[in-house]
């Protein structure tokens, strides 16, 4: 119970943790701008961002979708690795982001005025945090079905484990004469010459 529960809250705050993700590129993040408008390959340049404009999949608005299709994978699936994964992607690029912001302005502002960092920068932090968070409220799956054990290869889960539990004793060796079989028969069980008198 406490299993599915985990999985749930998980997957409740990683769909959350996507939506802001995807959401935050149509938001404006610094200046003015909106996240769409920031190409994604001036973030590994060395010159850093620049005013000119980016089409939506070549913004910031394609690395956020892919995170957001990994968190579906992993939520379906319950592989907390992915949804990890999805978060520390949302991270890195809205780091990078910053980063190249900075280098490309001289300094990196926070103001409500419009003119330093604005809500999409931060619904991306929060969005990627939330994955993470996701990731580690998530329990994942089983790796056996309840009550099977692991088994090995060439034998199904419900074969009897003849492997398991204490030897099989047939007691102390049997110390008394040796077995001659039957009147008239000898060692081997055979009729002797005279079993018919």
């Amino acid at each position: 119970m406490m299993r599915t529960l985990r999985n749930v809250l998980g997957s409740i705050l990683a769909l959350a943790g996507a939506t802001a993700a995807v959401w935050s590129p149509f938001r404006i993040w610094y200046d003015g701008r909106h996240g769409r408008d920031y190409r994604i390959e001036e973030l590994f340049t060395g010159t850093g961002v620049t005013e000119a404009g980016a089409g939506l999949l070549g913004s910031l608005f394609l690395p956020f979708a892919f995170a957001a299709l990994l968190t579906l994978v992993g939520v379906v699936f319950r592989a907390r690795l992915l949804v990890a994964a999805a978060g520390l992607l949302v991270l890195a690029f809205t780091v990078l982001w910053m980063v190249r912001v900075g280098q490309a302005e001289g300094s990196l502002t926070v103001g409500g005025t419009g003119d330093g960092l604005a809500v999409g920068a931060g619904n991306a932090l929060l969005g990627g945090v939330a994955l993470l968070l996701a990731a580690l409220v998530m329990a994942g799956r089983r790796k056996y079905p309840h009550g099977v054990r692991g088994h090995e290869p060439g034998r199904t889960p419900y074969d009897a484990p003849y492997d398991e539990g204490p030897p099989y004793d047939d007691g102390p060796p049997y110390d008394g004469p040796p077995y001659e079989g039957p009147p008239g028969y000898g060692h081997s069980g055979e009729p002797t010459l005279d079993s018919g008198r």
